[in-house]
């Protein structure tokens, strides 16, 4: 294959996060050359700072919610927003579409500051075992950013050289290379290097590596060019995850979603967001996941936008498949991930009655619940009550998980949560799979029963109990789904598995005539194509 350069048309923006406390927060640096300030102890620390800022523009805003959460199982669209193309996989869903652009672009430049910190280091004259340190957290980096863009796109340009100028050539080089050349090693270095804790809350640690190759090689294991132990080395590090960093359960799965209660111990690794940083504006993207999975409360009875109940955008909604999959009478994380009530704050006089404020103004019963609300007593309850039949693309169940109530202001879109994207949960369930993956369907009940005690209703825990004969991909996916959503997973969950077109068919009405396998890969995005000399070539199926 004809080796080619990556197009990089700007240089990389240099942001610093800078250490209060015990936590980073970022600051944005200006009127610094990289080419000298890089060389100094100081520099390298910004620039490796700055390295991290890079995975803020996807999660956390609308682009990494849409990405991971659209055109699957269990969500779809609600009524607002620009990019349902991606939900309905129709021809629109093309080299265009801006968030193919954006993701592709942003991962880039990330793995180019990377490749600065990586190749200048050896300027720099500073402590070497600190130095091995930073370098260890810049390739746990660069591996992460490696990996999106494998598992979004498939074959990809990869280039571990800082790219310093504008270049228009870019090679396209196969997945497989890929993880072998850049992922994998990166990540064993950074597993051999760096401590099981950080002076720093949300820099990498030891278990974050470990549990990212987990994923890795999980991830591997379905594909064509798997090693023959992808697997065993997986499960062997989501055990390590599990058992050698002192990582437990929260007991109740509601307080992993209490924004006060954030670095708890089910925390493996998260992406940090300060709230001062957001509320002044120097972090323009934060955490938005609460604006994106509310319905229209603010224009109904009794109710107008508030911050408490939260900026309602309307982007998602879950599939009547994922509201069918809780057995409330036994499982809690329906109950404790979703509003069902919400009291009035303006009053109301009218032909229904009066409301004051605190009365409730609505209530969803929610999945299971409807048969205990007929017509007749809905229309005699003193406040609207929505059941299934009126679900539709304003008014559907709300997902609470990211809600912030601390915002400034009720128009305010940054909210100050951290972004979770690795927890204990999700590696028993990883290694549920990688268990499965060898045909060890009693390793997988032990782990997936774990999480589900954990959401156990009070006296229910040997009633939502599994055996080994109820393991398969299709409940382990189930209880991911479960557990997991709205986290960021379930897209990647359904490419690695290679049941997207599959799960869209069966359970997303608005994307499932127009799904088709090739939607396992997002198209490449037509800003690389055209600054590429010669053009760059189009992922199968999409239009040329």
């Amino acid at each position: 294959m004809k080796v080619k350069k990556y197009t990089f048309l700007l240089l990389v923006l240099l942001f610093t996060l800078q250490s209060c406390e015990k936590f980073l927060e970022e600051e944005l640096v200006s009127d610094v050359s990289s080419g000298t300030y890089y060389t100094t102890e100081a520099g390298l620390e910004d620039a490796i700072d700055g390295t991290y800022s890079w995975l803020k523009p996807f999660y956390g805003p609308e682009i990494g919610f849409t990405m991971t959460a659209f055109g699957t199982d269990i969500f779809t669209n609600g009524s607002d927003g620009g990019h349902k193309r991606i939900n309905f996989y129709d021809g629109s869903f093309n080299a265009t579409e801006s968030f193919v652009n954006q993701a592709w672009r942003d991962w880039y430049k990330g793995i180019n500051q990377a490749n600065a910190v990586i190749n200048r280091s050896a300027e720099v004259e500073m402590d070497e075992a600190k130095k091995t340190l930073r370098l260890a957290e810049v390739r746990w980096l660069r591996a992460f950013f490696y990996f999106d863009i494998v598992r979004t796109y498939g074959d990809a340009h990869l280039s571990l050289e800082e790219t310093e100028g504008v270049e228009v050539e870019a090679n396209r080089t196969p997945a497989s290379e890929i993880y072998t050349q850049a992922i994998i090693p990166d990540l064993e270095f950074a597993i051999a290097n760096l401590p099981n804790a950080q002076d720093e809350y949300g820099r990498a640690t030891k278990a974050a590596a470990e549990f990212l190759l987990g994923k890795v090689l999980l991830r591997r294991s379905y594909t064509s060019y798997a090693a023959s132990d992808d697997a065993s080395r997986a499960e062997t590090l989501f055990s390590n995850v599990i058992n050698n960093y002192g990582f437990e359960l929260l007991d109740d799965y509601g307080d992993l979603w209490d924004i006060n209660n954030q670095q708890n111990s089910e925390i493996i690794w998260n992406l940090t967001i300060s709230k001062a940083a957001v509320d002044d504006g120097t972090d323009a993207e934060g955490h938005r996941g609460h604006l994106y999975f509310l319905m229209e409360y603010d224009k109904q009875r009794g109710m107008t936008r508030d911050i408490t109940n939260g900026r309602p955008w309307k982007r998602f909604r879950p599939t009547p498949f994922l509201l069918s999959l809780w057995n409330r009478d036994v499982d809690t994380r329906y109950d404790k991930g979703f509003k069902h009530v919400w009291y009035a704050n303006k009053e109301v006089s009218d032909e229904r009655g009066n409301l004051v404020v605190g009365d409730t103004a609505l209530f969803i019963p929610g999945p299971g619940k409807d048969v205990n609300w007929p017509e007749d007593r809905k229309d005699a309850a003193p406040y609207v009550v929505y059941t299934a039949d009126d679900y539709s693309e304003r008014i559907f169940p709300s997902m609470n998980k990211w809600i912030d109530a601390t915002r400034p202001d009720r128009q305010k879109v940054q909210g100050q949560r951290d972004v979770v994207l690795m927890r204990l949960a999700d590696a028993y369930l990883f290694r549920a799979e990688a268990r499965l993956q060898q045909t060890n369907t009693s390793g997988a009940a032990d782990d997936i029963n774990v999480v589900r005690t954990r959401a156990a209703v009070d006296g229910m825990e040997a009633a939502i109990q599994i055996t080994a004969s109820d393991v398969t991909l299709d409940f382990l996916l189930d209880e991911r789904a479960r557990e997991m959503y709205g986290e960021h997973a379930r897209w990647w969950d359904l490419t690695r598995t290679g049941k997207l077109a599959e799960r869209v068919r069966l359970h997303n009405p608005q994307g499932a005539a127009n799904v088709q396998d090739y939607h396992m890969l997002r198209p490449i995005g037509q800003d690389q194509i055209d600054r590429t000399l010669g053009g760059y070539p189009q992922n199968p199926g999409y239009p040329q």
